[in-house]
């Protein structure tokens, strides 16, 4: 027989599915859940954290537990992509706002991870990515002067990607990436619509040329509810 705990789950997962408890309501409380379903405090908090691991809902402190949209936004951990170009594919409306743009002088940590020369410089543009009418996205980038010479904030409203192939002529090739989960720090929650959330995703890329050149550092900063990160892995046989 079933656990009681994942039958209760697999009946609130359906439910959310079917349109019962709507994306961004508040769900029952536990005491709810324990007169609905006839048990315990112990067993309801397992399904609901089941429901939490599966990005059903979001327990957000001092509002309960929140009805995540089924509908996530797929994002390839595996490829590279332009958010314009993520943006076409999704459909609906898009807006990305450049909220920094300068020439800097890099850290010393940074400097090393994109293996600038002495007294090098740094392009550092902050954007945030709205998607139908919600700031859901902070990509912060760094991209070495030497091989971007130029940008403006119309090339960074745009596309960047776009102007380094189309304008510059230069061949994006590959990225190596890290996924981390953090707090937000202040920025997060000024720029972007958190509503709550204790937590955001962190992808970090490090962005080479086909030369195996590295021209960028990005922090791309996104609220969990949603976005799915997704692969295909295929199994090789000894």
């Amino acid at each position: 027989m079933k656990n009681k705990y994942l039958q209760i789950y697999q009946d609130l997962a359906d439910d959310i599915r079917k349109g019962k408890y709507a994306p961004q309501s508040k769900l029952p409380s536990e005491h709810d859940f324990m007169e609905m379903f006839d048990t315990s405090r112990e067993t309801i908090r397992k399904a609901l954290t089941l429901l939490a691991q599966n990005g059903f809902i979001q327990k957000v402190q001092g509002k309960g537990s929140i009805v995540l949209d089924a509908k996530k936004f797929d994002f390839p951990i595996s490829g590279l992509v332009s958010f314009k170009e993520l943006a076409d594919q999704l459909g609906g409306n898009h807006q990305t706002h450049v909220e920094k743009l300068e020439l800097v002088t890099p850290t010393v940590e940074l400097a090393t991870t994109l293996k600038l020369p002495t007294k090098g410089k740094v392009w550092e543009v902050h954007r945030v990515r709205e998607i139908d009418g919600e700031r859901i996205i902070l990509d912060k980038d760094f991209f070495n002067q030497e091989y971007i010479t130029t940008l403006t904030k119309e090339i960074c409203k745009n596309s960047i990607y776009e102007y380094i192939e189309n304008e510059l002529g230069l061949k994006i090739s590959f990225a190596k990436k890290e996924i981390v989960v953090v707090e937000p720090t202040e920025e997060d929650r000024e720029l972007l619509h958190l509503e709550g959330f204790s937590n955001i995703v962190v992808v970090k890329n490090f962005v080479y040329f086909d030369d195996a050149s590295i021209f960028q550092y990005t922090e791309s900063r996104h609220r969990p509810d949603k976005f799915r990160f997704v692969d295909f892995a295929r199994r090789t046989h000894q």
